[in-house]
């Protein structure tokens, strides 16, 4: 997590975040699509819309799309990727959105961020119309990513152990939520996600960004050396990691 103001983790970062991993998560995009039925003029909020790969990709499948992140210099971003989007600024526990207003809703490695789910799930319920479909994705369990060894890598430098993995991250813990909260689970799974990096500068700027330029210098090598087998013979790294998704249907009020 960068190390910014608390208010707003995230906007001095955002360019960052979206030259490095914007359109990582694009793997998972085409069965939570399908699942939900997303098509040609169907309406869809994506909450924790990011700099707007998603966005941009629904709106190149005929999609209505709109958005809502928390951090402005996001929603700046997206609003420039996805020309004529409806993207704003809000949190997934207060959209700010009309009732009803939306067939589909997608949170992308945005839903865990959410401070209180079951509120985040219930307004989700709000801006669907009956019938209405969500679909959540983020990442799996950390034994399935690649990430996870330079990840634990950088906190045995810091003599810390690797944070656990969270209930949502494990098997069943999407779907085990949307049932506790009435949600009608229509598919899930787990999907293959690459993450590449060019060179060493690019590696180590995608996993660090957000550190100050010193801490950068101090762990360089540590990122280095962690994805050493991660390698390509011409320089540049693959990591295959692993996404969850899930889609619903919403319950009936």
């Amino acid at each position: 997590m960068p190390s910014t103001s608390p208010d707003d983790p995230w906007s001095s970062v955002a360019d960052d975040w979206g030259r490095y991993w914007g359109g990582f998560a694009r793997p998972v995009w085409e069965p939570l699509l399908a699942t939900a039925a997303i098509g040609p003029g169907t309406r869809v909020l994506d909450v924790g819309c990011g700099t707007g790969e998603l966005l941009e990709h629904l709106q190149q499948r005929g999609a209505r799309p709109a958005g809502v992140d928390p951090a402005p210099r996001m929603v700046e971003l997206a609003r420039a990727r996805a020309v004529g989007a409806d993207v704003r600024p809000g949190d997934f526990e207060q959209l700010p959105f009309d009732d009803g207003a939306f067939e589909a809703l997608l949170a992308v490695n945005a839903f865990q961020l959410a401070g209180d789910q079951e509120r985040a799930l219930a307004e989700a319920g709000r801006v669907l119309t009956p019938g209405g479909t969500v679909g959540l994705a983020g990442w799996a369990e950390r034994e399935r990513n690649d990430l996870d060894v330079i990840n634990s890598a950088l906190a045995a430098a810091d003599d810390e152990e690797p944070p656990e993995d969270g209930p949502l991250r494990v098997e069943g813990g999407l779907t085990d939520l949307l049932r506790t909260v009435g949600w009608d689970v229509l598919d899930g799974g787990v999907v293959p996600v690459a993450w590449t990096a060019r060179h060493d500068t690019d590696l180590v700027r995608g996993v660090l960004f957000g550190e100050d330029a010193s801490t950068i210098a101090d762990l360089a090598p540590v990122v280095i050396a962690a994805a050493a087998s991660f390698r390509g013979p011409a320089g540049g790294y693959r990591l295959i990691n692993a996404f969850r998704w899930v889609v619903a249907r919403r319950p009936e009020r």
